[in-house]
Protein backbone atom coordinates (compact mmCIF):
# COMPACT_ATOMS: atom_id res chain seq x y z
CA UNK A 1 0.00 0.00 0.00
CA UNK A 2 1.45 3.40 -0.66
CA UNK A 3 2.22 5.52 1.87
CA UNK A 4 -0.04 8.01 0.88
CA UNK A 5 -3.32 5.61 0.79
CA UNK A 6 -1.96 4.05 4.26
CA UNK A 7 -2.01 7.71 5.89
CA UNK A 8 -5.72 8.03 4.75
CA UNK A 9 -6.60 5.33 7.20
CA UNK A 10 -5.54 7.11 9.58
CA UNK A 11 -7.63 10.50 9.48
CA UNK A 12 -10.61 9.79 11.86
CA UNK A 13 -12.33 12.09 14.26
CA UNK A 14 -11.02 13.54 17.31
CA UNK A 15 -12.19 11.88 20.25
CA UNK A 16 -10.80 13.48 22.99
CA UNK A 17 -10.10 17.51 23.88
CA UNK A 18 -7.31 19.06 22.59
CA UNK A 19 -4.68 21.06 24.42
CA UNK A 20 -6.11 24.46 24.94
CA UNK A 21 -5.94 26.87 22.16
CA UNK A 22 -4.03 24.50 19.95
CA UNK A 23 -4.14 27.08 17.11
CA UNK A 24 -2.70 30.05 18.59
CA UNK A 25 1.04 29.28 17.90
CA UNK A 26 3.52 31.65 15.75
CA UNK A 27 5.94 29.65 13.83
CA UNK A 28 9.13 31.23 14.39
CA UNK A 29 12.80 30.61 14.42
CA UNK A 30 12.39 28.76 18.13
CA UNK A 31 10.00 26.19 16.61
CA UNK A 32 10.12 26.15 12.83
CA UNK A 33 11.73 23.19 13.20
CA UNK A 34 9.57 20.98 15.17
CA UNK A 35 6.57 22.61 12.70
CA UNK A 36 7.60 21.98 9.45
CA UNK A 37 8.46 18.36 10.63
CA UNK A 38 5.21 17.87 12.23
CA UNK A 39 3.12 19.28 8.89
CA UNK A 40 4.30 15.67 6.84
CA UNK A 41 4.14 13.70 10.15
CA UNK A 42 3.83 10.41 9.87
CA UNK A 43 4.46 9.15 6.28
CA UNK A 44 3.38 5.69 6.87
CA UNK A 45 1.66 3.98 9.84
CA UNK A 46 3.52 2.53 12.86
CA UNK A 47 5.78 5.62 13.59
CA UNK A 48 6.86 7.14 17.04
CA UNK A 49 7.87 10.79 17.24
CA UNK A 50 8.46 12.64 20.54
CA UNK A 51 8.33 16.22 21.17
CA UNK A 52 10.11 17.72 23.64
CA UNK A 53 10.45 21.39 25.19
CA UNK A 54 10.82 23.70 28.23
CA UNK A 55 7.66 24.07 30.14
CA UNK A 56 5.44 27.36 28.38
CA UNK A 57 7.14 26.70 25.42
CA UNK A 58 3.96 25.86 23.18
CA UNK A 59 4.71 22.11 22.38
CA UNK A 60 0.97 20.73 23.71
CA UNK A 61 -0.23 23.53 20.90
CA UNK A 62 1.99 22.80 18.36
CA UNK A 63 1.08 19.06 18.83
CA UNK A 64 -2.66 20.05 18.86
CA UNK A 65 -2.42 21.27 15.47
CA UNK A 66 -0.67 18.11 14.32
CA UNK A 67 -3.66 15.97 16.29
CA UNK A 68 -6.11 18.21 14.00
CA UNK A 69 -4.75 17.83 10.71
CA UNK A 70 -4.10 14.17 11.49
CA UNK A 71 -7.90 13.56 13.14
CA UNK A 72 -5.34 11.71 16.60
CA UNK A 73 -6.99 10.40 19.69
CA UNK A 74 -5.53 12.85 22.79
CA UNK A 75 -4.48 11.55 25.31
CA UNK A 76 -2.96 12.67 28.59
CA UNK A 77 -0.42 11.16 30.50
CA UNK A 78 -2.05 8.57 32.85
CA UNK A 79 -5.26 9.15 31.85
CA UNK A 80 -4.04 6.43 29.38
CA UNK A 81 -4.40 3.43 31.18
CA UNK A 82 -7.83 3.79 31.15
CA UNK A 83 -8.55 3.97 27.65
CA UNK A 84 -9.76 0.72 25.89
CA UNK A 85 -6.83 -0.65 23.85
CA UNK A 86 -9.52 -1.88 20.84
CA UNK A 87 -10.02 2.01 20.78
CA UNK A 88 -6.39 2.86 19.61
CA UNK A 89 -5.39 -0.15 17.57
CA UNK A 90 -4.72 1.67 13.89
CA UNK A 91 -5.26 5.10 15.15
CA UNK A 92 -2.94 8.21 15.21
CA UNK A 93 -2.67 8.96 19.27
CA UNK A 94 -1.16 12.58 20.71
CA UNK A 95 -0.04 11.41 24.47
CA UNK A 96 0.32 14.79 26.35
CA UNK A 97 2.94 14.76 29.25
CA UNK A 98 3.91 10.84 28.30
CA UNK A 99 6.46 10.97 30.98
CA UNK A 100 3.57 10.53 33.43
CA UNK A 101 2.26 7.51 31.65
CA UNK A 102 2.87 4.49 33.62
CA UNK A 103 5.48 1.59 32.28
CA UNK A 104 3.26 -1.08 31.27
CA UNK A 105 0.55 1.20 29.27
CA UNK A 106 3.48 3.09 27.41
CA UNK A 107 5.09 -0.34 26.57
CA UNK A 108 1.34 -1.75 25.88
CA UNK A 109 0.87 1.72 23.44
CA UNK A 110 4.61 1.27 21.64
CA UNK A 111 3.68 -2.16 20.67
CA UNK A 112 -0.29 -1.37 19.43
CA UNK A 113 1.11 1.04 16.87
CA UNK A 114 4.01 -0.26 15.75
CA UNK A 115 2.44 -3.84 15.10
CA UNK A 116 -1.30 -2.29 14.75
CA UNK A 117 -0.47 1.01 12.52
CA UNK A 118 -1.29 4.19 13.73
CA UNK A 119 1.11 6.65 14.83
CA UNK A 120 2.24 7.78 18.11
CA UNK A 121 3.25 11.33 19.32
CA UNK A 122 4.56 12.07 22.80
CA UNK A 123 5.07 15.49 24.39
CA UNK A 124 7.08 16.19 27.46
CA UNK A 125 9.33 18.43 28.67
CA UNK A 126 12.66 16.05 28.97
CA UNK A 127 13.55 13.92 26.49
CA UNK A 128 12.44 10.21 26.38
CA UNK A 129 16.22 8.90 27.22
CA UNK A 130 15.61 10.61 30.41
CA UNK A 131 12.89 9.08 31.47
CA UNK A 132 12.23 6.79 34.75
CA UNK A 133 11.14 3.61 33.69
CA UNK A 134 11.83 0.31 35.28
CA UNK A 135 10.86 -2.21 31.93
CA UNK A 136 14.13 -2.90 29.94
CA UNK A 137 12.41 -3.76 26.51
CA UNK A 138 10.48 -0.18 27.14
CA UNK A 139 14.07 1.55 27.93
CA UNK A 140 15.48 0.29 24.75
CA UNK A 141 12.26 1.36 22.97
CA UNK A 142 12.78 4.99 24.52
CA UNK A 143 16.14 5.30 23.99
CA UNK A 144 15.28 4.95 20.21
CA UNK A 145 13.04 7.49 20.09
CA UNK A 146 13.19 10.11 17.72
CA UNK A 147 12.85 13.55 18.91
CA UNK A 148 12.20 16.77 17.56
CA UNK A 149 12.77 20.00 20.18
CA UNK A 150 11.38 23.07 20.30
CA UNK A 151 13.14 26.41 22.38
CA UNK A 152 11.41 28.52 24.70
CA UNK A 153 9.79 31.41 23.06
CA UNK A 154 11.23 33.77 21.02
CA UNK A 155 10.40 37.84 20.78
CA UNK A 156 7.97 37.08 17.74
CA UNK A 157 6.19 33.60 19.72
CA UNK A 158 5.89 35.47 23.16
CA UNK A 159 4.61 38.66 21.36
CA UNK A 160 1.58 36.89 19.53
CA UNK A 161 1.18 35.19 23.09
CA UNK A 162 0.64 38.12 24.45
CA UNK A 163 -1.50 39.70 22.20
CA UNK A 164 -3.59 36.73 21.96
CA UNK A 165 -4.36 36.64 25.71
CA UNK A 166 -5.32 40.76 25.15
CA UNK A 167 -7.46 39.62 22.72
CA UNK A 168 -9.79 36.93 24.71
CA UNK A 169 -9.90 39.56 27.30
CA UNK A 170 -11.05 42.08 24.85
CA UNK A 171 -8.28 44.34 26.11
CA UNK A 172 -6.38 46.66 23.72
CA UNK A 173 -2.85 47.75 25.00
CA UNK A 174 -1.12 50.59 23.67
CA UNK A 175 1.34 51.19 21.60
CA UNK A 176 4.82 49.86 22.67
CA UNK A 177 3.14 47.85 25.93
CA UNK A 178 3.48 44.27 24.18
CA UNK A 179 7.30 45.17 22.96
CA UNK A 180 7.87 46.29 26.61
CA UNK A 181 6.89 43.21 27.95
CA UNK A 182 8.54 40.54 25.94
CA UNK A 183 11.70 42.35 27.10
CA UNK A 184 10.24 41.87 30.52
CA UNK A 185 8.83 38.61 31.51
CA UNK A 186 9.34 35.06 31.42
CA UNK A 187 9.76 33.39 28.20
CA UNK A 188 6.32 31.04 28.42
CA UNK A 189 2.95 31.06 28.15
CA UNK A 190 2.39 31.21 31.45
CA UNK A 191 4.16 33.96 32.44
CA UNK A 192 2.02 36.03 28.84
CA UNK A 193 -1.24 34.73 30.34
CA UNK A 194 -0.39 35.63 34.32
CA UNK A 195 1.13 39.25 32.95
CA UNK A 196 -1.90 40.00 30.89
CA UNK A 197 -4.43 39.30 34.07
CA UNK A 198 -2.55 41.71 36.24
CA UNK A 199 -3.10 43.75 34.05
CA UNK A 200 -6.61 43.28 33.51
CA UNK A 201 -7.48 43.44 37.26
CA UNK A 202 -5.84 47.25 37.34
CA UNK A 203 -9.09 48.08 35.15
CA UNK A 204 -7.42 50.56 33.62
CA UNK A 205 -6.33 51.36 30.26
CA UNK A 206 -3.43 49.05 29.39
CA UNK A 207 -0.37 51.30 28.63
CA UNK A 208 3.63 50.83 29.25
CA UNK A 209 3.23 53.05 32.62
CA UNK A 210 0.37 50.46 33.81
CA UNK A 211 2.43 47.69 32.62
CA UNK A 212 5.61 49.05 34.45
CA UNK A 213 3.57 49.39 37.91
CA UNK A 214 2.42 46.02 37.68
CA UNK A 215 6.20 44.71 36.69
CA UNK A 216 6.94 46.51 39.97
CA UNK A 217 9.72 48.31 38.27
CA UNK A 218 11.12 51.73 38.80
CA UNK A 219 10.53 54.93 36.41
CA UNK A 220 14.30 55.71 36.77
CA UNK A 221 15.62 52.60 35.35
CA UNK A 222 13.28 51.93 32.92
CA UNK A 223 12.37 55.02 30.37
CA UNK A 224 12.95 53.05 26.93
Amino acid sequence: MAASAALSQLRLPLRRDLPDRAGDLVVSDSNRTAAERLNTWPRAPGQILALTGPAGSGKSRLAGQWAERVGAIALHGSEAAVIDPLELEGQPILLDRAQDCDDETLFHLFNLVQSGGGALLMVSRAVPARWEVALPDLRSRLDATPVIAIQAPDDAVLAAMLATRFAERGIRPAEGVIDYLVRRIDRSADAAAGVVERLDAQHRPVTRVLARQVLGESADLFDD
